[in-house]
């Protein structure tokens, strides 16, 4: 008999789950408190339950978990985990310190089909998406190791590629009696992918990051090729219809890539794209890795292209380097050991 996983449910997916084996409601709100605030792995643990339903359950079901197989430390606390999965595939997890507010960065695929010419995951293609479980379990795992306060689905993959499966962790994340997640402290970062936008804010409220990375389409269309079916006028107009809560903002990211889009031509466009857009930009200054003849950004380019837009009132931050000396850019860690070592060969590190 093939067992379901859990933490695959939503906490009303787990009712309908548990209905159908005649079982109260409550038996959810019960179960899911074990498993998302208690950190039960097994029926046996959870003792508000009676020794039928658990025997029952232990027959049918499972939860699931994760453990990294790797972790990398660096300067300022970043550390980096690789998870292996069941199948034998592989994701990356980083968690940023800043101030006590921790921010856990999340993988919602293996590979991404996205193509980016400057981002690494995009050479392992894509191999499939993640489910619900392998999502959350990034998360319930690094809970282990520090508190979350954050969370960023800006790792390996294309979130709005797998729609369902990222809004159901949202939920499981949200849920009063789950994970106690704030939305307002949940970001999903997109390339561009426009239906699955409005489709995304019309399904849960979380802020949005946008990967804009050029101003112009010739640009975009060279290092982006979603721009090709989605294009500058249309990418902006889906964020101009974006339904954001009051006084929120969609933040733009623009990877600074060394002398191709850190101009202050470059600047002067993307205030002009923007400026009737609520907005935040997040300068990133492109981190070179191995196979990729981009070159990172002088910090004279990063400080004038900063010091254009904060003069014109646009809020800007621009990411430091935190990570770069752990192989923290996305897939870096991940296709490091898998060139050194098989990955079955990684587990005890």
């Amino acid at each position: 008999m093939v067992k379901t996983d859990l933490k695959n449910f939503n906490l009303i997916e787990l009712e309908q789950f548990l209905s159908g084996k005649g079982k109260e409601r409550f038996r959810a709100t019960q179960i899911f408190k074990w498993i998302y605030q208690l950190g039960a792995l097994s029926f046996a643990e959870m003792t508000n339950l009676s020794k039928d339903l658990r025997t029952e359950l232990e027959n049918t079901a499972y939860i699931s978990d994760l453990h990294p197989v790797a972790v990398e430390e660096g300067g300022k606390g970043v550390r980096k985990y690789l998870f292996v999965l069941e199948d034998g595939e592989s994701v990356e997890s980083v968690l940023i310190p800043d101030e006590g507010r921790n921010t856990l960065c999340l993988s919602t695929q293996v590979g991404c089909a996205m193509a980016c010419e400057f981002c690494l995951t995009g050479t392992f293609r894509l191999k499939r998406n993640l489910t619900t479980a392998e999502i959350i379990n990034q998360l319930c795992a690094i809970k282990r190791d520090a508190e979350i306060r954050n969370i960023v689905f800006m790792g390996m993959g294309e979130p709005l590629q797998n729609l369902d499966n990222l809004v159901r962790s949202i939920e499981i994340m949200l849920e009063g009696i789950g994970l106690q997640l704030s939305n307002r402290r949940i970001t999903v970062s997109t390339c561009g992918l426009v239906p699955q936008m409005a489709e995304l804010g019309s399904r849960v409220t979380i802020n949005l990051a946008v990967s804009l990375n050029a101003t112009t389409d010739e640009l975009r269309d060279r290092i982006m090729p979603i721009n090709r079916k989605y294009p500058l006028e249309t990418l902006l107009q889906a964020c101009r219809d974006y339904p954001l809560p009051s006084s929120r903002k969609i933040t733009i990211e623009y990877v600074l890539i060394g002398g191709l889009n850190d101009s202050l031509d470059d600047a002067r466009r993307l205030l002009r794209l923007t400026s009737d857009i609520p907005n935040k930009v997040n300068l990133i200054p492109f981190n070179e890795h191995e196979g990729c003849s981009f070159k990172a950004p002088t910090r004279a380019a990063i400080d004038a292209f900063h010091k254009y837009l904060i003069d014109r009132h646009v809020t800007v931050i621009t990411r430091d380097s935190r990570g770069g000396d752990i192989s923290a850019a996305c897939g870096q860690l991940k296709g490091r050991l898998e060139q050194l070592n098989p990955i079955k060969e990684v587990e005890d590190v």
